[in-house]
């Protein structure tokens, strides 16, 4: 089976629930030794706020393409049989998946690897914005991803070299939370470099 046949990728529109076992049963196949999954679920809290629920909005024709041209970049860095990804769009309330990956590999390593690359970028990216919704407001959310994408392109002084795909060029960060943009009363105050509300969504 070719490459490009072994890659799903999906765009779900509002309230249709990610249906977590199909995209695993499609990285399933005999050769694969290993399947490294990733879902981001709505979390009920935010810096002491209540969340209730998040909002998500995507220019879904070219959310797609990159989010392929993302699987395309794993492939040529990894050994990956299969690779599956779902991504909600509209409302998510707090305990459902808005974003699940599935990758299956000979070895696991790979799988891992892989599965951690593809949500880095996919959040780093793909045109899909987020919404946190919460008993007393609402924010735009900017990933933190997005922000050092943003300033690594600001240093290549407008050169168009793309990285190579590595899993070391995704360290961990001190901290997970910039500043936010306060939306409900219409007053921006500051813009949010931060991935809260979800267990690494978008």
């Amino acid at each position: 089976m070719a490459t490009e046949e072994r890659t799903l990728v999906e765009i779900l529109e509002e309230n249709n629930l990610i249906d977590l076992a199909k995209y695993i049963n499609y990285a399933s196949a005999p050769q694969a030794g290993a399947i490294a999954t990733f879902s981001g679920t709505t979390r009920d809290t935010f810096e002491g706020k209540t969340v209730v629920e998040l909002r998500y909005e995507a220019y879904v024709p070219m959310a797609i393409r990159q989010i392929k041209s993302i699987c395309s970049s794993a492939r040529s860095s990894w050994n990956i049989h299969s690779i599956a990804v779902a991504h909600r769009v509209g409302t998510v309330p707090v305990g459902e998946t808005s974003v699940f990956i599935a990758v299956s590999a000979v070895h696991r390593a790979d799988a891992l690897d892989a599965c951690k690359f593809l949500i880095d970028e996919l959040k780093a990216s793909v045109p899909i914005w987020k919404k946190e919704v919460y008993s007393n407001g609402e924010v735009w959310k900017e990933n933190s991803e997005f922000m050092e994408r943003k300033l690594e392109l600001g240093k290549t002084n407008g050169s168009c070299c793309r990285r190579k795909a590595k899993v070391e060029a995704h360290g961990t960060k001190e901290g997970c939370c910039g500043t936010k943009v306060k939306v409900a009363d219409g007053v921006a105050a500051e813009i949010s470099t931060s991935d809260a509300g979800t267990e690494g969504t978008v």
